[in-house]
């Protein structure tokens, strides 16, 4: 029996991650006659925004990363699908991934990629050994152990200089992730822990957060960024802007200030990376099939202004992974280009969509936020700039309300009053598995492509052998 043709089936659309982008463009398919299939590379739909929050003990991982299944179980066209994205075929409109070792291909008439972002080294990935960076779960919880085990290395050691490396932290990166989460680490040590030991008192702990900018917060502006970082100060926090990292090992960081060019030596057990953000390589995987389209330094695609890419009308790249003028790396942005992309599919089956004259992508800009303590926020919405507690109860709001699902709303709800009405944490478990499980897959990886490499090198030997002795022997 012959199978659907392309004029009795569905428009197939493919949704490549789970993150703002993805979710929200499965969402707005719902009532769409269309077949949607979302693949991710995780199982859950991460709220990134508050990994700082997992990352020291105030939320749980279940509060922040709702499984994506469960949230479009009740969406009939939309199939979830767990695995890595191996390739993405533009002109067979075919998508490829991998799960434990099963290969799978997807058709697709439309194509949305959302795959996001990871961590930046800036060409230096070695640091990710000794600085783990901020954009998954495992990193999150990594941190944790770190932050956590650094108190209780410092509480066994005898040696005082060891002690004081063990009870320095540094925060490399200026953003709202690195701002949050030094001034977590300091309430954590302030508040938290103080009482809990016995050799060490917590709270006499360095938090170091050095930025490359000439303040923190820089695309809030400088008013905000001067605010946020008295605040940090006044916690006691060490901020060092026009800074640059150069080098992390084990024992520390090496700093060069960018003013007076004098570099020194930090020494410091726990890191962590927050400095800039690599998109996705789908997206010069995409960018190498569409003649005239590139990426820019980030590896974002720089997309057509509907979203797409050149010569592929059906192909939207949204969230981290499109370079689009205005439009700032939050949730905002990925949250209405997946809706425009999403809306656009919409007309495409409807028959009512042109390509050659398709309304452009408008960005609107609800603003930024930023907290830095309890009680304390940044905000900036449009032309007003405001900071203080008002600030704060509408970063809590608007958290909450970006929250999918009641459960994780009052879940998430509840753990704020317990943290900020009392001094109390109540996720601060941790495990070595946390600490040490990202760089021993690590090495596993490495023994395992090492092992491959061998394996084909020999194979290729012993075809050689094979075909010498074979060929005939001239006498």
């Amino acid at each position: 029996m012959a199978g659907p043709t392309s004029a009795t089936r569905r428009h197939r659309v493919v949704i490549i991650g789970s993150g703002f982008g993805g979710l929200n463009a499965a969402k707005a398919l719902k009532r769409a006659d269309v077949d949607v299939t979302l693949i991710a590379k995780t199982t859950s739909h991460l709220f990134q925004p508050l990994l700082y929050q997992l990352a020291t003990g105030i939320l749980s991982a279940g509060d922040i990363a709702p499984t994506t299944r469960l949230i479009l179980k009740r969406q009939a066209n939309c199939q979830v699908l767990l695995g890595d994205v191996d390739d993405i075929d533009l002109r067979a409109k075919t998508v490829a991934f991998t799960l434990m070792s099963m290969e799978t291909v997807v058709p697709f008439d439309s194509l949305i990629v959302a795959a996001g972002a990871e961590q930046n080294y800036f060409g230096k990935d070695s640091f990710a050994t000794f600085a783990p960076g901020m954009k998954t779960i495992d990193d999150a919880l990594e941190l944790r152990g770190r932050i956590l085990g650094a108190f209780e290395a410092a509480e066994v050691t005898t040696d005082p200089e060891e002690r004081a490396r063990r009870l320095t932290f540094v925060v490399v990166g200026g953003g709202p992730t690195g701002v949050e989460l030094a001034g977590q680490i300091a309430e954590l040590a302030r508040r938290t822990l103080p009482g809990a030991f016995r050799t060490i008192d917590p709270a006499e702990c360095r938090v170091m957060l050095f930025d490359g900018s000439p303040f923190v917060l820089s695309p809030m502006g400088e008013k905000l960024g001067m605010k946020a970082q008295r605040r940090l100060e006044k916690m006691g926090v060490e901020v060092h802007p026009n800074s640059a990292v150069t080098d992390v090992d084990y024992m520390g960081i090496r700093v060069k200030d960018k003013e007076s060019g004098e570099e020194r030596r930090i020494y410091c057990a726990c890191k962590v990376w927050s400095a800039g953000v690599q998109a996705s390589p789908l997206g010069e995987m995409i960018a190498k099939q569409c003649e005239g389209t590139e990426v820019d330094r980030s590896g974002r695609v720089v997309v057509e202004p509907d979203l797409t890419v050149k010569g592929h009308p059906g192909v939207f790249v949204v969230g981290d992974m499109a370079a689009v003028p205005d439009v700032p790396g939050v949730a905002q942005g990925a949250i209405q280009e997946a809706q425009y992309a999403a809306n656009t599919i919409k007309r495409m089956i409807k028959g009512t969509d042109d390509p050659a004259t398709r309304a452009p992508f408008k960005y609107w800009d609800k603003g930024n936020m930023a907290t830095i303590s309890r009680h304390h926020a940044v905000a900036k919405i449009g032309k007003l700039e405001f900071s203080g507690f008002f600030a704060w109860l509408a970063w809590l709001f608007l958290h909450l309300i970006y929250l999918v699902g009641f459960k994780n709303r009052i879940s998430t709800l509840l753990s704020w009053i317990l943290t900020f009405t009392s001094n109390g944490r109540g996720q601060m478990a941790t495990t070595s598995q946390m600490v040490y499980a990202r760089l021993a897959l690590e090495i596993v990886e490495k023994q395992l492509k090492e092992a491959v490499a061998d394996a084909e090198e020999r194979a290729d030997e012993l075809d050689a052998s094979l075909d010498q002795a074979a060929s005939p022997k001239v006498t």
